[in-house]
């Protein structure tokens, strides 16, 4: 009996670490087709209005983003959405391991430009909040500031540890740094959810409202706990029912995802590309 028991025990032992793995790459293969859609928005709408002299076609997405009056700020946003688009498109490619042990040139030479995406992206939005703030005053300021220092930190930490050979930290900076990378992205997708739940509650034009300045910070924090969570998790042996809790959050994570990413490339992202491509 005691031999079955044992036996039940490593069976389930040996399952939970597995489901949190398969999870955890349902989660990334989620993440990097809503991604690639919204890169692909991101450089055909924004780039596309910007080669065609167009810039005043942004505030069309998210209002005061281009004034004639503040071209730095406009080139430091131009940066950001640049290099954004990038990092939506590269982060994935840089989590999976088979690419990593096969190709391991290819994985660094990726992750030196996705480090210097991320750093760009990070200071483009700081510099475009330094010159001319935000349409949400000073919490949205706040919040969008605090992203982009963390995104730069987040960089300079995964290529550091990178650098100095110590694996386990290098994984662990690129893991948090992929999950800020995405918060662009979700911060438009959880906009797009609240709408559909509660309505325009909590949101003004100004983007004052109590859910316009909860948003300015909840578009990452929340996701960065979630890596957080599976970096711990992963990084020592835990129990059943703690891996199995964490499974259970990638997997709401991914079906939020998933859903959102359906209805914003039917609304949005869809028409934004047609439009950046057909003018």
């Amino acid at each position: 009996m005691a031999t079955v028991a044992a036996e039940a025990g490593q069976g389930r032992a040996t399952w939970s670490p597995r489901a949190l793995r398969w999870s955890a790459r349902l989660l990334v293969a989620c993440c990097w087709c809503s991604g690639a859609i919204f890169g692909a928005y991101i450089i055909a709408f924004f780039g596309g209005a910007a080669l065609r002299g167009e810039t005043a076609r942004w505030n069309e997405s998210l209002a005061n983003l281009h004034d004639p009056a503040t071209p730095l700020a406009t080139l430091a946003m131009g940066a950001h959405f640049a290099t954004g688009g990038v990092l939506l498109l590269l982060g994935p490619l840089q989590l999976i391991g088979a690419l990593r042990r096969r190709h391991p040139a290819l994985h660094r030479w990726l992750g030196r430009l996705y480090v210097l995406c991320a750093g760009v992206a990070g200071l483009g939005g700081l510099g475009f909040i330094l010159s001319r703030g935000t349409i949400g005053g000073a919490v949205m300021s706040t919040g969008f500031a605090l992203y982009g220092a963390l995104m730069a930190v987040a960089a300079t930490l995964t290529y550091a540890a990178a650098r100095a050979g110590r694996t386990e930290a290098h994984r662990a900076w690129a893991i948090r740094l992929f999950a800020l990378t995405v918060g662009s992205w979700l911060y438009r997708t959880e906009y797009g959810a609240w709408f559909l739940a509660i309505g325009r509650d909590g949101h003004t034009a100004d983007f004052r409202g109590g859910f316009d300045q909860a948003l300015a910070f909840l578009f990452y924090l929340p996701n960065l706990a979630v890596a957080e969570l599976f970096v711990r998790v992963r990084r020592r042996t835990t129990r059943a029912a703690t891996t199995l809790g964490a499974t259970a959050v990638l997997l709401a994570a991914t079906a939020f995802v998933a859903a959102a990413t359906w209805f914003f490339t039917l609304r949005s992202w869809g028409p934004g590309i047609a439009a950046g491509l057909l003018g």
